[in-house]
């Protein structure tokens, strides 16, 4: 049997901790202990209950106005997808029709016949179109009944109930002033029912909407209305309303670098609208008169270095409104000016100085009417009047 072995060296000493150490470090974690535990205590959240709500008071007289115009003109505001229509192939040799979402935008209803008013680029290349009421969800199908590029505006009709064909009041442009409330309602994004609020920022803003097909030249949309209420894209076609809730203006466009809201919208001025809309529910279109000539634009050559500032005229229409009123165009040979054409300088009193600024001042007037005309000859100025046609193949 066998002991422990003797090594012959003393055994290791034990080492203990002193007792007054352990009272300490006793006494420190039960003061740790009760800390925590009276903190808690005395929270206020301490049961999980909820802050107290503190009252806001009664909402402000603007506010109140912005909530009742959004509450009453809402309903009124539509949503329209634009769709076109494709022949596809089908593995039979055969035919068939494919819907393709050409883009969506917004409109508004303008009288309880079921006319839906948007822009033009809204429904450009649209073979069919569906106009959504948001208050409700009901989607209906449209009839294109025409538009111009030349206002970019448009007119739908639905066949829809009369409890939804809720008009917009109407106002007025010619009274706005920079500094009014501005609201837009719209569909931006997709997004239903999205009210922005700003200002008039600026009146009298010009608007491009492309050239015109038949002059070519450019066209330009008058006294347009500038507003830093957010508009994006799908807001186009609604309503920019004042703070009476009237329609003042049909959001259109805006001026951005990146495509999205930046604080300058525009919209065209409701004066341009109350008679455009009324042109195309009646006649599908607008007709803009004719003075019967073809115009130099600002770069053409021919108009370079003269010495009177106007529209000029490049060619008369034989038999045309001018013609008849006597005016005459440059005589070229060889691209050569042999002789200088005439230059408008004045229509029915009002300072023409491009060719630009004769095509917008035509827009007052309709085809018929006689309207005074001042152009200038070798320098000579001339006063007549000239009976206005309508375009050729109008």
């Amino acid at each position: 049997m066998y002991g422990p072995i003797d090594s012959g060296y003393p055994p290791p000493p034990t080492r203990r901790t002193p007792w007054a150490f352990n009272l300490v470090l006793l006494v420190l974690l039960t003061a740790v202990i009760a800390y925590l535990a009276a903190d808690r205590l005395t929270r206020p959240d301490f049961r999980g209950e909820p802050r107290a709500i503190t009252p806001r008071g009664d909402l402000s007289d603007h506010e109140k106005t912005i909530i009742s115009i959004f509450k009453q003109a809402a309903p009124s505001v539509v949503s329209i997808t634009n769709v076109g229509v494709i022949k596809q192939r089908t593995y039979y040799g055969g035919t068939k029709a494919l819907e393709v979402p050409q883009g969506t935008g917004s409109g508004f209803v303008w009288d309880e016949a079921g006319h839906i008013v948007t822009n033009f680029h809204v429904v450009r290349g649209g073979n069919r179109f569906k106009v959504r009421f948001p208050s409700t969800g009901e989607t209906y199908d449209a009839q294109f009944v025409g538009g111009t590029e030349n206002y970019d505006l448009a007119v739908l009709l639905v066949e829809a109930p009369k409890n939804l064909l809720r008009p917009i009041p109407l106002g007025t442009s010619k009274d706005l002033q920079v500094g009014q409330t501005a609201l837009a309602i719209g569909q931006p994004f997709g997004l239903d029912q999205t009210l922005s609020v700003g200002v008039i920022s600026a009146l009298g803003r010009q608007m491009s909407a492309g050239r015109d097909r038949i002059t070519g030249h450019m066209r330009v949309i008058r006294n347009v209305i500038q507003t830093d209420a957010a508009i994006n894209p799908g807001n186009s076609g609604g309503p920019l309303l004042d703070s009476a809730g009237r329609l003042v203006g049909v959001n259109s466009a805006i001026r951005s670098e990146v495509g999205q809201s930046a604080g300058i919208g525009f919209a065209i001025p409701v004066d341009t609208v109350n008679w455009v809309v009324p042109e195309i529910i009646a006649k599908g279109h607008v007709i803009r008169p004719s003075l019967g000539v073809r115009l130099g634009d600002e770069d053409d050559p021919i108009v370079w270095g003269r010495p009177t500032r106007g529209a000029y005229v490049v060619d008369v229409i034989p038999g045309g409104p001018a013609d008849r009123a006597g005016l005459k165009g440059a005589v070229v040979e060889n691209n050569t000016v042999l002789e200088d054409g005439d230059i408008i300088t004045h229509l029915g009193g009002e300072r023409i100085r491009s060719s630009t600024e004769l095509v917008m001042a035509l827009e007052r007037y309709r085809p018929g009417q006689a309207v005074e005309l001042v152009y200038v000859r070798k320098g000579k100025p001339t006063r007549t009047t000239v009976k206005l046609g309508s375009p050729v193949g109008k």
